[in-house]
């Protein structure tokens, strides 16, 4: 028996374009792979381990050639858009009282005030939440085992017992192994707003 949702953020209730932002990326600073120190200051970034200011000097260093604005829009690039009607799911879902509601997302600052600054009904969003928990506030991330831990013990609950929602095969991997019941969504051909027809066995 279901009686906590622990939901992801992108793909699930914003659409991101991965891929697109990908190919921009390696598009504006001309490389065919991104090397490895880029890939670990980016999750360093989205673990809060390094500031946005720290973050933004390592690109204007690195790319002393392309404007600030114009990292900031590349960094964001894979943000889009966010439909009303997931918004409308959540809000029902908050009004039933029948679950605890956990958001648990590998996001970081530039991306989050981009959100605020562009989804209007954000606060509406969030306080459909008891806990909202961003990797770069609480210095966790997926898909370490500790993040899926942290959540269980902050709100004394039981994997067993509580839902994971993403749609990371390997974020999926890490919440399975510590017994949370799992929905590997598909952004391509799933919503959010399906929960109780696609996982109905799970209720």
């Amino acid at each position: 028996m279901i009686k906590s949702i622990v939901f992801d953020f992108g793909n699930i209730f914003l659409n991101l374009d991965i891929d697109g932002a990908t190919q921009n990326a390696l598009k504006l600073f001309k490389l065919k792979k991104f090397p490895e120190e880029m890939i670990a200051v980016n999750s360093l970034y989205e673990q809060g381990l390094i500031s946005s200011e720290e973050f933004m000097e390592f690109y204007s260093d690195n790319f002393p050639n392309i404007p600030e604005e114009k990292l900031i829009d590349n960094w964001n690039y894979m943000l889009k858009d966010f439909p009303e009607n997931r918004l409308d799911f959540l809000k029902e879902l908050k009004k039933s009282s029948k679950y605890k509601l956990i958001l648990l997302s590998n996001t970081n600052e530039i991306h989050i005030n981009w959100v605020k600054e562009n989804i209007a009904f954000y606060e509406d969003f969030k306080n459909c939440f008891d806990k909202f928990y961003l990797s770069h506030e609480i210095m966790l991330r997926k898909p370490n085992a500790d993040i899926f831990e942290f959540v269980l013990k902050e709100n004394n609950l039981e994997a067993k017992h509580t839902l994971f929602i993403d749609d990371n095969s390997e974020n999926i991997s890490s919440a399975k192994k510590l017994g949370y019941r799992v929905w590997h969504i598909n952004p391509e051909n799933e919503d959010v707003i399906t929960l109780f027809k696609t996982k109905k066995e799970l209720f």
